[in-house]
């Protein structure tokens, strides 16, 4: 029985689970924002400590989102879904019993193992469960599951930190994160199963080998096109909604409302990873709907941050052009995941793809804000900051004109 012979509550309720462990993980990526106050003030990091307790998950998902991709080939996706939860839940639990800042960082970094475990498994598993027809539409709403959960915590974070302290906030994200992994155990079909066998189109014992794999995936040049893609992207989309709660300090807005002014930026970004499916879904090229995301967070940042003469936009047009940048940006990330699927040169190697993508992902989110703060540093404050966000924007559209030759050529491609 394959999904497109499933009726669609059916066969679009293991996808779901998958996108909500997605976001269990995005959680854990964003907890440690609202805490750093109080772990300051208990554990005596220091900001140096801080900033590399927030990019240990990057730094993680740069050097072994390859390697993990390739090993979860092997073991199975939605192994890997389960087992990414539980890691997540059990170094959370056990951060928060950290007394010293060696066992957080340690915590930490087993936390980066299991989201990048999540985050690879997603879009295949998504590919096997869902039919044809709902698959653009569903990869871009798994594309959401880093801003809604970033958002969440954002928000959720202060307040349950606030009431029972950093600690509470740790375990109370492993016993979702752990209760997530026992739902879907149970509810989200086995890869190695009849079911997603038939979505295959390929028995279980034609699986390539991890050097097969690996191979075909760096021989390919789709992995490598989207994988620079998503780094102009991420890293930029980072640089401004990572330093905006120092540019509202800067203005004088309070920390509640920088936060809340904040998460908002992120969660408007999923309106764009949705509109991406809705547009694909409607014949759209994925050349046009990237080159309309990357002329957006183009020339949105220069309302935002362009000075002249002195004068700059009033306060309300500068949030509405970070508002924009998120937005319109949010149909990138939706595109590359469908493009991952599309580009992997097999079945087997639709983990591998990801993986890949995911490591140029986070390669740009570790140089590409620190490049923005010291260029901001340079200008003696953020008037130029669009200028950065210009050049990266200005190599997406040139990586999106490459894509669509790739796209008008015959590609052997993992979807089906």
């Amino acid at each position: 029985m394959t999904p497109a012979s499933r009726s669609a509550p059916a066969s679009l309720l293991p996808a779901l689970l998958v996108l909500l462990s997605g976001i269990v993980a995005a959680l854990h990526i964003a907890k440690t924002a609202p805490a750093l106050p109080v772990l300051t003030a208990e554990l005596g990091i220091t900001l140096v400590q801080a900033g590399f307790l927030i990019s240990l998950i990057h730094i993680a998902g740069m050097t072994i989102g390859l390697a993990l991709g390739l090993a979860m080939g092997g073991w199975g996706l939605k192994r890997s879904l389960v087992a990414g939860l539980l890691l997540c839940g059990v170094s959370s639990m056990a951060g928060g019993w950290a007394q010293s800042v060696s066992v957080l960082f340690l915590a930490r970094a087993v936390e980066g193992v299991g989201f990048l475990m999540i985050a690879l498994a997603g879009p295949g598993l998504i590919r096997l469960l869902v039919p044809l027809s709902r698959m653009p539409f569903m990869l871009g709403l798994w594309s959401t599951y880093m801003p809604f959960g970033s958002a969440l915590a954002i928000l959720s974070g202060p307040w349950v930190i606030g009431v029972a302290g950093w600690q509470f906030w740790w375990w109370l994200l492993a016993i979702l994160s752990l209760a997530m992994a026992a739902w879907a155990a149970v509810a989200v079909p086995d890869d190695h199963s009849p079911l997603p066998r038939a979505a295959r189109g390929a028995a279980a014992n034609d699986r390539l080998g991890w050097r097969q794999r690996l191979s075909a995936t760096l021989r390919a040049p789709g992995p490598w096109l989207i994988g620079f893609t998503f780094a102009v992207y991420a890293g930029q989309w980072l640089a401004i909604v990572g330093f905006l709660p120092s540019i509202y300090a800067a203005a004088g807005i309070s920390g509640s409302a920088a936060g809340a002014l904040t998460a908002l930026v992120a969660a408007i970004n999923m309106a764009g990873n949705v509109s991406s499916g809705r547009l694909l879904q409607r014949g759209i090229t994925p050349r046009r709907v990237l080159t309309y995301g990357f002329i957006g967070m183009g020339l949105s940042p220069m309302l935002s941050f362009v000075e002249l003469g002195g004068f700059s936009a009033p306060p309300l047009l500068q949030y509405c052009g970070v508002l924009a940048f998120s937005a319109i940006g949010g149909v990138i990330p939706g595109t590359l995941f469908n493009l991952a699927v599309r580009f992997s040169p097999s079945a087997d190697t639709v983990p591998t793809t990801v993986g890949w993508m995911q490591q140029w992902s986070a390669v740009g989110q570790l140089v590409i804000p620190p490049a923005v703060g010291w260029l901001a540093a340079m200008a003696g404050g953020w008037q130029l900051t669009w200028v950065a966000t210009g050049l990266c924007s200005v190599a997406g559209l040139i990586f999106a004109y490459i894509i669509g030759g790739l796209l008008a050529r015959p590609v052997k491609a993992g979807t089906p």
